[in-house]
């Protein structure tokens, strides 16, 4: 199967409880079917400055935002290929760039400096980015296991489930084991609604029924609020003491 490399869709997120998450799956069942990849363990690597000026900016809700982070869909090996994604969003449409690449030269060209191993427009685009924003380093690490669907009449609608959404600031590298501290609630998970347009009436008609609402919710960003920013303000949340996963 071809590996996409260029995204442009809309992203709507809801949080949702495990009573809600099952309602949705059968109202579902008739419109959606399981992806080809219908269950994976996401692992991220974001990047920013020492300031976290990419996150800061992120979170006052501008017109325009973007991230950068190295993504892979399981454990992997420093041979083992791995995704170095640019995500914008501009006026709530989202565009997402991509490269592979394996994963020791993606690490180590970022965390060095150094120039990308592929010349093509995605990684102009990409370079640019860690122009502009000097003393890119990794700051994040962030997983999370994913159930992901796709409409059965072959229209661009994908709905995923995040869940057991982890985040921590050492052993930033995507061969090291999972661990770190919960974002959610338990039970809860991340719904997101991928689609090019307007969401099917079926769908807004179950979310509405299920009192589920929009939420502008982000994973890195929750991590910072979290990790960062809580404990600089003498903050506490419900998880203060890291989970570790062996996966």
């Amino acid at each position: 199967m071809a590996i996409q490399s260029v995204f442009q869709r809309y992203e709507i997120k809801y949080l949702v409880d495990s009573h809600q998450y099952h309602q949705i799956l059968q109202a579902m069942e008739p419109y959606m079917e399981p992806d080809p990849y219908p269950r994976c363990h996401i692992r991220n690597i974001y990047y920013d400055t020492p300031d976290y000026r990419l996150i800061r900016a992120s979170l006052e809700k501008p017109t325009y935002k973007e991230k950068l982070r190295l993504r892979s869909y399981g454990p992997v090996s420093q041979e083992d290929t791995v995704f170095l994604e640019l995500k914008k969003k501009y006026c709530s449409t989202v565009y997402k760039r991509r490269i592979s690449l394996p994963c020791h030269q993606a690490e180590k060209a970022m965390e060095q400096g150094l120039a990308l191993p592929q010349s093509n427009q995605i990684s102009r685009e990409i370079d640019y980015v860690r122009r502009f924003y000097p003393h890119l380093a990794p700051a994040m690490f962030l997983s999370y296991h994913r159930e992901a669907w796709r409409a059965r009449s072959g229209e661009e609608l994908r709905i995923t489930f995040d869940s057991d959404l982890l985040a921590r600031e050492e052993t930033l590298s995507l061969t090291a084991p999972v661990f770190g501290t919960p974002l959610l609630e338990r039970g809860q998970s991340l719904m997101e609604v991928k689609a090019p347009g307007a969401i099917p009436l079926w769908l807004v008609h179950t979310l509405s029924q299920l009192g589920v609402y929009k939420t502008s919710f982000s994973k890195y960003g929750a991590g910072y609020q979290r990790l960062i920013l809580q404990p600089k303000q003498g903050g506490s949340f419900y998880a203060a003491n890291p989970v570790r996963r062996a996966i």
